[in-house]
């Protein structure tokens, strides 16, 4: 089983010809809304990849939240664990251009309420994959860390987005993942010794024990284990939209790891699924199924 505690979001999309500068405006072509926010994303994306998966945040009492949770509630996962609160369903405002590349905003909402009370209503257990990130209270984070260790479960940490007071939480991690720009920023709030992206990813593995994975879009990703290093390559695509693509990336790599797959191979499933998800618009409905990742993977 994984364990998902973290953001649930309705994505507000527009499309754009290029993104704006400070104090710009552009003109749009499209809108659309869709489920999102990085717990639910990695969530369904774990799902999508086979595994059994339970959401644990909160949604406001508005006409959003039945829209946010759609695709969680069709494809199966558990959301017992999901709360209604008072205020309103986190949100995040997104502009993507014509070469996919994006800029958002993300607005808490209920986000801001998943407590330590949720982590500790979770049922995580021993065996369990539990899968974080940086969009719900950091000390809620740090309380499902701390119960992971307590009860034998594999904690999975995705350090999106970057806050510098979160750097002490990623050493209580099993597996961190982490984009480059935020492993750069990381590895400054740790101090870690200077040198190269690997010779830093080295020393952060060396100081805490645990496997560091650093995604970096098109190329694939590097990986650092107690055992040894290495990378995996991403597909070769041209992207739509990459909203999700790093959410889907986490969510199969969890999903990998529940089902005793070798690390290698689940970070190269990972990647793959991660580059097909740059195919379609929007973050959920882009998420590939397992059977797609699969073929695309003996394609390759």
């Amino acid at each position: 089983m994984i364990v998902v505690v973290g953001s649930i979001n309705l994505d507000l999309i527009a499309s754009v010809e290029r993104l704006p500068g400070r104090g710009e405006t552009v003109p749009g072509s499209a809108f659309a809304t869709a489920p999102g926010g990085k717990g639910a994303n990695q969530a369904l994306a774990a799902r999508r990849a086979g595994a059994d998966v339970r959401m644990v945040g909160a949604v406001g009492r508005d006409a959003f939240a039945g829209e946010a949770l759609a695709l969680l509630d069709g494809a199966g996962i558990d959301l017992s664990t999901v709360r209604r609160v008072d205020g309103p369903t986190g949100t995040a405002l997104i502009l993507v251009g014509s070469d996919g590349e994006n800029m958002i905003a993300v607005v808490p909402g209920a986000n801001g309420m998943v407590s330590e009370a949720d982590v500790a209503a979770s049922g995580l257990g021993k065996g369990d994959h539990l899968l974080l990130q940086h969009e719900v209270p950091l000390e809620t984070v740090a309380a499902a860390l701390g119960r992971a260790r307590s009860v034998g479960a594999v904690s999975i940490l995705n350090t999106a987005p970057f806050h510098a007071s979160a750097a002490p939480l990623l050493p209580r991690a099993d597996f961190v993942i982490a984009n480059e720009t935020e492993f750069n920023l990381y590895a400054d709030a740790l101090k870690l010794a200077a040198g190269d992206r690997p010779k830093r990813m080295r020393a952060f593995v060396e100081r805490t024990g645990g496997v560091l994975v650093v995604t970096l879009g098109g190329e694939g990703a590097l990986a650092a284990t107690p055992e040894g290093d290495f990378n995996v390559p991403a597909l070769n695509v041209t992207p739509v939209d990459t909203v999700g693509a790093g959410d889907t990336f986490c969510g199969y790599l969890a999903a990998g790891l529940d089902a005793g797959m070798t690390f290698e191979y689940a970070l190269r499933r990972a990647a793959a699924a991660g580059s097909l998800a740059c195919l379609k618009p929007g973050a959920q409905p882009a998420i590939p199924l397992a059977s797609e990742v699969d073929a695309a993977l003996a394609s390759a």
